[in-house]
């Protein structure tokens, strides 16, 4: 897979163009990666409640047409989108996110942290009280606890346009996370948030990024 590095962009217009390649591609075209951070901005899933942004700061707000609720952008965040054919895979939404999830969990492995998956709230977690552990933890987000303990440190939001998946995921790496406390964080009121730097691991987006395109292209591979 080809990884466009797009270094700062903005969300509407990467978004656009997204769209366009979606709209285009046919089925011989080839899957991508595109890599950048974003400026700040807030973005709302398509069933997103506006209650879970509570203050926006003045930090723009956007509607964005992706599954999900409500989360935050901003330098410092390495936003991956895959432009994939699941067709082509032979896979289905599920399976999508799932792959995902699991490039996202080998990149914190990379580290020498362990991430973990919540059923019903996809993206990838950590434990506070020991985020290098390796112990069996098994949440579901019905559970009334289902976070305690527990720090959202990836987020995953995807639209599937005639079996290709777009938009993709965020890895927080080094950013301001106060924005984060003006949100119910993927509309779970209360959940923390956190990022690689506070976990103690000194690394960059651009870094961080290439080991992150590396792990999607794995999970990808016909």
């Amino acid at each position: 897979m080809e990884v466009l590095v797009l270094g700062r962009a903005g969300y509407a217009s990467t978004v656009d163009a997204m769209r366009s390649f979606t709209e285009r591609r046919i089925a011989a075209t080839p899957d991508e990666i595109w890599l950048c951070e974003h400026d700040p901005v807030y973005t709302i899933g398509i069933a997103g409640r506006p209650e879970h942004l509570r203050d926006s700061g003045g930090i723009p707000v956007v509607r964005a047409d992706r599954g999900g609720q409500v989360t935050y952008h901003a330098p410092g965040q390495v936003v991956a989108y895959p432009l994939v054919d699941l067709r082509r895979l032979g896979i289905y939404a599920k399976e999508y996110v799932f792959r995902l999830e699991a490039a996202l969990l080998k990149v914190l492995e990379s580290y020498g942290a362990t991430g973990y998956r919540v059923r019903g709230a996809p993206g990838v977690y950590v434990c506070l009280a020991d985020p290098r552990g390796h112990a069996v933890l098994w949440r579901d987000a019905r559970e009334p606890a289902a976070f305690d303990g527990l720090a959202k440190i990836a987020a995953v939001g995807v639209r599937i346009t005639r079996h290709c998946a777009w938009h993709g995921v965020a890895l927080n790496v080094a950013m301001d996370l106060a924005p984060f406390s003006r949100i119910d964080p993927c509309g779970y009121a209360g959940l923390e948030v956190i990022d690689l730097s506070r976990l103690g691991i000194d690394t960059d987006c651009n870094e961080a990024g290439m080991r992150l395109a590396a792990r999607l292209a794995a999970q990808f591979d016909p």
